[in-house]
């Protein structure tokens, strides 16, 4: 997207952060965005903006959420990533019913027997195994799942996918057509 700040950029008039916040908003009690870099081009959406304590990629997130959310007495948290802007409305409640099948409570979503691990239910409790993880340079999302057997929540084909990733301009065309209605 040449650079752009993907949160920032506008689907529909809107910014792809505020199509994220809508969809998971109703299905969580808070929420707060993972971000490195200047917090402050995010205010306009008043949300606790959570810095990376070492900046290797999505793990890293997932871990400054999760000393967040420990801080704040919650048991775990959810992530998504904000450039995927059709990600299923049940989300949450489907990783939780996932999660219950797991042995650590890990869940990520998968859809047409593809995994994404960046859309997870995370256990506070694995904080501290998460930062030994990183602490060795291992940043693999779905090594990590994996190590703690995640569950699968699945969700079924459909049209838009939806856990695509908009990384393109193209993919940026395709979804404004998808919301204008046409093929």
């Amino acid at each position: 997207m040449g650079g752009a700040c993907k949160a920032l950029l506008p689907l529909a008039g809107v910014p792809l952060l505020a199509h994220a916040v809508a969809r998971l908003e109703p299905q969580v009690e808070r929420l707060a965005l993972s971000a490195n870099g200047d917090p402050a081009r995010f205010a306009r959406f008043g949300l606790p903006v959570l810095a990376d304590a070492d900046p290797l990629g999505p793990l890293s997130g997932v871990l400054a959420a999760l000393d967040w959310a420990v801080a704040l007495g919650a048991d775990a948290v959810v992530s998504v990533a904000v450039d995927t802007p059709f990600f299923p409305c049940d989300l949450v409640p489907r990783l939780h019913l996932a999660a219950e099948t797991a042995p650590e409570g890990l869940a990520i979503a998968s859809h047409a027997g593809r995994a994404h691990p960046t859309f997870g239910l995370w256990p506070v409790a694995l904080r501290a195994d998460l930062r030994a993880t990183l602490a060795r340079g291992d940043a693999r999302v779905m090594g990590f799942a994996t190590s703690h057997a995640a569950a699968e929540a699945v969700f079924a084909p459909q049209t838009p996918d939806p856990f695509a990733n908009l990384n393109t301009p193209e993919d940026l065309a395709c979804a404004e057509a998808h919301l204008a209605g046409q093929p």
